[in-house]
């Protein structure tokens, strides 16, 4: 960012773009257990994003998202989409967008399986007073 002269911005609230992690070097090896290898935790984020993997054969149950869309990147590994049309094969660099609303299930195939998944945030669980009656 630059100041309004043109020089640049070291503010320490400038928004600034920066490597996460790794998502070869954290499938690597494939992990043995379920779940997330990385969670987006960045403060003030409108995102929220997800490494996960799954063993060989291990699945995601059928669910529905009703509020949001997602989208699922397979960073390692094969396995199947489940949807309501029939199963979806699932490769290394399969972007798959799932729209809410939509039945899913996700089954990882003889090497396991390792995705990405990126929805909007989920605003926090907020504390209300009920209204009088």
């Amino acid at each position: 960012m630059a100041d309004l002269d043109g020089a640049p911005s070291d503010s320490a609230d400038d928004p600034v773009a920066r490597l996460l992690c790794d998502t070869k070097a954290l499938t690597a090896g494939r992990p043995a257990s379920t779940g997330a290898l990385w969670r987006l935790a960045e403060p003030g984020r409108q995102l929220d994003a997800n490494l996960v993997h799954l063993p060989p054969g291990e699945c995601v149950r059928t669910h529905v998202e009703p509020d949001l869309d997602v989208l699922l990147v397979v960073v390692a590994g094969a396995g199947t989409l489940g949807t309501a049309r029939g199963p979806q094969p699932l490769a290394e660099g399969s972007l798959i967008w799932l729209p809410h609303g939509s039945s899913r299930s996700v089954t990882a195939g003889g090497d396991g399986l390792s995705y990405l998944t990126v929805h909007r945030r989920r605003p926090g669980m907020q504390i209300r007073t009920r209204p009088a009656t």
